[in-house]
This record gives structure tokens, C-alpha cells and sequence, in this order.
């Protein structure tokens, strides 16, 4: 049956339209509508959020909390406990806490809409012109909406890759997706891909007593870390007992009629599993987008292009978020939907996301970073000092039990000004912020050795990190010994 073709009315003419309602897209909307512009969201999903809250971010960060607090992971050592769960009822607090949490997000970021006036339409969209789109709503019969617009935002999104060859039709063959909707605590998990999204799952099965092999090609886990802080998590995963695999592959999944998965690994070993995570990386969601007909160019991967402004090959069309590709970060996305806003219409408020990105991997122990590292400032040959502390030298952190925390600044040896920080261990995701302002503006460590921080905290850590670093300098030139701070 033919759909039914609602004409272009003035309802259906926006300043600004925006394909997917995600980090980007949400922040996009209410940044023009802020502003007085007429503002639409497509999309196609029954709620919205985007992967972010439905499949990505959030939901891996919610099941990581929720399973932190229903095994006791982190006090079992310091109080002698015993790791024992119920593994049914967990996976029901675990889905149970995963679906409130969806819900207040969704509830939120619908009560934002339509605070600023954004309205929200149902359905896949479809350039049919730089400025012009086709909207078509599933129904009985479906229909189609022909909506026009002064500036078009793009911001669809990921999906996780699926390569050939995967048997992701068996059940017990997952991607980042498919992983959330769990019918069991997997008693084996072989994760493959050593990037953050395989290793946060790897960390929140382990604590949930999950037998976790990791298999990563690359000679470490996320590459783009500090090289201490990535060593730092796999000793943290060895030490309880879980194998991480580097420099190798698999080369065939199978099932075995009746029994569990076997993994066939470049190196010959042979594993036997209960659960298979496929973690390969993702792929921006430009299908069906009718990219090429409205102008718009993507590159070699698969992402859409574009300039400092997020302004593609279509001058009125723009794109942000994980569709344009790396960093490929909530938080930045977010700016990112801000920034090509602005330029879009023109307001006199963001004209450029911060270089300063930290990244926060919520691992267990969590890791997070801004500013360069030890590789990237040898590689430029850029002068530098270190200075490190340890959780376990810091009063908190002797309370809360933290055996893998450290952190580790790096700074210019003539002015002292900070060029990176690096923190593994409880809380790193938070207080990387204090060290990221810092840098900013063009602080050195003086700050830290300056400020007065509340005692007992791990924030402390930063002034002993400082010290540290102050003790390298004054005693690189003689080589005489370096001692700890009072």
C-alpha cells in the first residue's frame, strides 16, 4: 500500500532540523532553541537518548555501578570478604537498576525538549535535498512527512561493526549491543578487542565472578593510554586470576553440539567458554540517510566529513558525534552539537570544542586522562618531568582500600606548567577535572603544591604527585636519590 504524502506546510518548515536525538543531536536542538529557533528532532527509535542511553554509555556504566554494589567487589579484600553471589537475583538487580536508570533518562532528556520547544517527530529520515527531508513513521497505513529547514544537523550515531565470519547468530555470540540483553551471568567470557568498551565489560563481569579472557592483536589494552596506567590494568585483571591475551587473534568461533563455545586463537591456543563479547570497534549509522543525494561526503571509513565547524560538503548541513568519528566521546559530542549550532545561525557563544578532551575508561579500576603522554611528548620532542603518588601512600585511599591507584603528571622542567595528567584507580573519571582546569589555563603544578585540599581525600593526591615531581627536578642534575615527601 502506497504511503500516505503529507505536504509541506508551515508546520513542517524548521529553522533546524535534527536527525537522532543522542548527545549530539539533543544538545544541537536546545542550543538553536535556546536561542529562538524553531527546532525539530527525528527520530526513529521508540524513546529517545541514542545508544548513549539505550545501548552505550550509560547502560555499561549503570550495570558497572550496580554491579559494584550488589557483590561488594571493592571492600571484599579489605574486610576478609568472600566473593559468593546469587547469580539469578543479581541479574535481576542488575536489569532492574539498568531499566530505572534508562527511564529517568529518558524522562529527562524529554523533559529538556520540551522545555525549549523542541518538537519531537517520530520516524527515519531521509535527505531528499540539502534542505529538505523525508520523515517515514511506521503505521497502518506508514506515512511520509515532508519537512524543510534553514540548516540540517546530522547525528545519528554508531552501531558496533560486525565482521564476516562472526557466528553472531549463535546467542551466546555478542556484540556491545546484544551484550545488554543478558539471560545469564555467564559463567566464561572471551572478550575480543582489548579498546574501552571490551575492557569496561571485561571489569563488570569480573566483578561479577565471570571468568574473563581478553584477546587484543596490539601489544597493549587501549593504546591510547598512558603506558603505565594500561600496564596498571592488566596487572589488575591478572591478579584475579583472568588471562589477557596480547599479540593475537581469532581466527574461528564454534559451538560444539551441546556444549560451550570453542575460540580458536592465531597462536594455537583453544579456549572454552561460555560467552563470546565481540567488541570491533563501531561504525557511524549513515544508511539510508540519503547522504549522497543532499551532498554530503563521507571518507574512506564510512564517516562523514567535515571542517572545525562541523560543517560538511553541504554548507547547510551539518554533522556531530560519532557519526563524524573519533573521539567518538558523550561529552564531546555534546560540544560538538553546540559548536555547529553556533556557526550554524551565527550566536556570538561557542566557537570551538575545548582540545583539552579527558577521556574516562570505567574500567575496575577506572582510568582516566587529559592533556599528552610520556609517547606523545617524546615523539615531539617535547622536554618533560614526571611526578607520581600512589593511593596507598594517600590517607583515603588507605581507607577505601584501593590496592592499584597512582597517579602521574607530566610537566615543562623550566616552567613547571602541566602537560598531561594520568590516574588509574577508584574515582580517576572525577579527578582528572581538577587537573584538566588546571591545564586550561595554563597552570603548572605550583597549584597543587599551594592549595589547602580537604583531608581525608584522594584529591590530595595531587599535591603529593607535585611534590614528587618538584623532588625529580631538584635532583635530576646531580643524580642523587629521590626521596618522598613529608
Amino acid at each position: 500500500m502506497a504511503a500516505n504524502i503529507e505536504r509541506v506546510n508551515d508546520d513542517d518548515r524548521f529553522d533546524l532540523i535534527v536527525i537522532g536525538s543522542g548527545p549530539a543531536g539533543e544538545k544541537g536542538a536546545v542550543q538553536a532553541a535556546y536561542f529562538g529557533k524553531k527546532v525539530a528532532i527525528v527520530e526513529k527509535a521508540a524513546e529517545v537518548g541514542g545508544a548513549c542511553v539505550h545501548t552505550g554509555t550509560l547502560p555499561s556504566k549503570t550495570l558497572r555501578e550496580a554491579a559494584l554494589y550488589v557483590t561488594g567487589f571493592q571492600r571484599r579484600n579489605l574486610y576478609g570478604m568472600t566473593l559468593e553471589i546469587d547469580r539469578d537475583a543479581s541479574l535481576r538487580q542488575l536489569m532492574g537498576r539498568l531499566h530505572a536508570v534508562t527511564a529517568q533518562q529518558v524522562a529527562q532528556i524529554a523533559r529538556n525538549l520540551d522545555r525549549h520547544g523542541v518538537a519531537t517527530i517520530a520516524g527515519a529520515a531521509e535527505l531528499v535535498g540539502p534542505q529538505e527531508l523525508v520523515v517515514r513513521a511506521p503505521g497502518s497505513p506508514a506515512t511520509e512527512r515532508r519537512l524543510t529547514a534553514d540548516a540540517i544537523l546530522i547525528a545519528t550515531g554508531s552501531s558496533p561493526l560486525r565482521p564476516p565470519g562472526v557466528p553472531f547468530d549463535d546467542t551466546d555470540v555478542e556484540d556491545s549491543d546484544t551484550i545488554l540483553d543478558l539471560d545469564r551471568i555467564p559463567l566464561s567470557l572471551a572478550v575480543v578487542g582489548g579498546g574501552v568498551i571490551g575492557c569496561e565489560y571485561a571489569c563488570l563481569f569480573a566483578a561479577l565472578g565471570t571468568r574473563i579472557t581478553i584477546i587484543e592483536g596490539r601489544d597493549s589494552l587501549m593504546g591510547f593510554l598512558d603506558a603505565e596506567m594500561s600496564r596498571g590494568l592488566r596487572s589488575a585483571l591478572e591478579r584475579e586470576g583472568h588471562q589477557v591475551l596480547l599479540g593475537d587473534a581469532v581466527l574461528g568461533i564454534e559451538r560444539i553440539k551441546g556444549g560451550p563455545l570453542h575460540v580458536a586463537l592465531k597462536s594455537g591456543k583453544r579456549l572454552e567458554v561460555d560467552k563470546v563479547l565481540y567488541s570491533a570497534g563501531r561504525a557511524g549509522n549513515t544508511a539510508g540517510l540519503g547522504l549522497e543525494r543532499a551532498g554530503v561526503k563521507l571518507d574512506a571509513k564510512g564517516r562523514i566529513l567535515v571542517n572545525e565547524h562541523f560543517q560538511t560538503s553541504a554548507p547547510r548541513i551539518y554533522a556531530a558525534g560519532d557519526v563524524v568519528g573519533n573521539p567518538a566521546l558523550a561529552s564531546v559530542s555534546m560540544e560538538q552539537g553546540r559548536v555547529a549550532m553556533c556557526h550554524a545561525f551565527g550566536f556570538p557563544y561557542k566557537t570551538k570544542v575545548s582540545p583539552l578532551t579527558p577521556f574516562g575508561v570505567y574500567t575496575i579500576p577506572e582510568i582516566s586522562m587529559v592533556g599528552a603522554t610520556e609517547d606523545d611528548l617524546r615523539a615531539r620532542g617535547v622536554a618533560y618531568e614526571v611526578g607520581r603518588a600512589a593511593y596507598h601512600d594517600n590517607a583515603r585511599g588507605q581507607i577505601i582500600g584501593e590496592p592499584d591507584g597512582a597517579m602521574k603528571l607530566l610537566f615543562a622542567p623550566d616552567t613547571k606548567q602541566l602537560l598531561g595528567v594520568h590516574i588509574i584507580g577508584d574515582r580517576a573519571t572525577e579527578l582528572v577535572h581538577i587537573g584538566q582546569m588546571v591545564m586550561e589555563h595554563g597552570g603548572s603544578i605550583d597549584v597543587f603544591i599551594d592549595g589547602v585540599f580537604n583531608f581525608p581525600t584522594l584529591s590530595e593526591i595531587y599535591k603529593y604527585a607535585a611534590y614528587d615531581g618538584l623532588g625529580r627536578l631538584a635532583h635530576r642534575a646531580a643524580g642523587a636519590p629521590i626521596t618522598k615527601p613529608a
